[in-house]
Parts: C-alpha cells; structure tokens; sequence
C-alpha cells in the first residue's frame, strides 16, 4: 500500500488549510496512494486563530471533520490529520482524525502527552486525551496513531506495536530548536526499529516548526521524506513483506520478556 505524508504550513483559516490538504491529498491519490498523513495543528495553529481560541475551537471543529471527509471521499484516500476538538470546557482535546476513502470516521486519538517541555506549557490551554491509544485499519493494514510530543514516550509505540499495528502514523509540528532535528529523526528510527513496523510522520513548516516529514521501513532506513520545504508530500510503499522478514531475523517482539508494565522485585 502506498502512503504519504502530507506537510505544509498551517494559517488561522479552516477553509484555507482544507483546501491545502485538498491539493495534496488529490496529488498523492494520483501517485497511487491510499492514505495521506498530516501535520498536528492542521485545522489551525494556535497562535494564529483570531478571537477567542476555544470559541473557534467550538465553531470549526464540525466543519474540519466534514471538510476531511469530503477531501477522502473526493480523492479516494484515507486521511488522518489533526485538529481541535471541544471538550466541553475552555481547554480543547488536541484530536486526530482518521478517515476513510469513502470518507467514514475511521477513529480519533486525543492526544495523551501534553508538551510542558522546553519552556512551553501546552496543557494551559490543551486538554489531556482520555481514551488511551487508537489503532484503525486501512487497506488491510493496522495503523496506529499518535501525536508529536507523545514519539518521546516508547511505552505509547510499543502499546501499538503489541496491539498488531504495522505502521504508526505520528502528526506533529515540533519546534526548533538546539539538537530538535536530531531528536526527531532519531526518535523516529528508534520508534521503527524498536517496534519492527513502518514509522510515518508528518510535520508542520511553519517559521518555528522543523518541518522534515519521513517514512521509516522496520529497520529505520528513511525511504521518503522532506527537509523544510513550505509545501510537498513524501510517499512509499508500504508493505506486509517487509515488516515480516524484518521481524523474521529481529524478532524484538517475540523475544520480549516483560510487558509494558514490569514488576519490579525489589532487591535483596
């Protein structure tokens, strides 16, 4: 199955950032892809929203997951992209979507681990996600889902990893930063090779944000991606095979001899 990962900057303007996701997620079904990924933010970013952020949140939250299903249905291809989503109080859930190629909710992930890190502080205006991690299908193939910070968190990975996934989709808009590019690529490939699945990440290229949107076979090795280019997609194909001959002679899973929550004995 070919995948791609889709990244641009986003604006303020739901409808603006639709129609951008609409122009790639066309350009990628035209390269034979069945599932596009998107940055985190890419209903809005914050900073640039005009108003009340969280009365924003309210009024666009609907027409963003129309606007996704619309763009899948049109184009035939699976979309995850991020967004804001209301929480029924003025802090948001930080939400991806998955959607179908007949444009059906596939799932959402709210996302689990806020960045309160490198001086920002984002659970001042997020709320923290509540219903552990997502794992939708698509193609016949297991996706997991996670959101940007939640990549510094193995535990999270390898809950998709033993759930059956094949391929983990991470939606981002990492800051720059001393070492941040170094982090996220090495973030990535140790998320891949630790786990033995197809690693896909989308980032935002924004001013602050690194951009660099990957796709990782089983063993790390990049085989598509981007730098900080403003706009562009990035597409492999994703298959079965190799994540079964990975796993054949680096059989990390099969070998575990813990789960993610060991008991710890203590000693003497």
């Amino acid at each position: 199955m070919k995948v791609s990962v889709g990244q641009f900057n986003p604006g303020g303007d739901v409808t603006a950032n639709l129609a951008t996701m609409r122009r790639l997620s066309a350009s990628a079904a035209q390269e034979g892809s069945k599932l596009i990924l998107f940055p985190e933010e890419a209903m809005f970013s914050v900073g640039q929203v005009d108003g009340d952020f969280s009365a924003a949140v309210d009024a666009q939250w609907t027409t963003f997951v129309q606007g996704l299903s619309l763009i899948a249905a049109d184009a035939g291809i699976a979309v995850i992209a991020g967004g804001y989503e209301s929480s029924g109080e003025p802090r948001p859930y930080n939400t991806l979507v998955a959607v179908g190629d007949d444009g059906e909710i596939l799932g959402t992930y709210r996302k689990l681990h806020l960045y309160d890190a490198f001086s920002y502080q984002e659970s001042t205006r997020i709320k923290p996600g509540d219903k552990g991690v997502t794992v939708v299908e698509v193609g016949g193939f297991k996706v997991g889902i996670m959101t940007c910070y939640d990549i510094r968190f193995p535990e999270l990975a390898r809950a998709l990893a033993i759930s059956g996934v094949d391929l983990i989709c991470v939606s981002a808009a990492w800051f720059k930063g001393e070492h941040k590019v170094d982090h996220w690529e090495t973030l990535l490939k140790a998320r891949a090779i630790e786990n033995t699945c197809w690693v896909a990440a989308a980032g935002t290229s924004s001013s602050h944000c690194i951009g660099h949107s990957a796709i990782l076979d089983p063993m790390g090795i990049p085989i598509d991606f981007l730098n900080e280019e403003a706009e562009g997609i990035a597409t492999a194909d994703v298959t079965h095979r190799r994540v079964e001959e990975v796993r054949e002679f680096l059989p990390v899973l099969s070998n575990r001899r813990f789960d993610s929550n060991p008991v710890v004995t203590p000693a003497g």
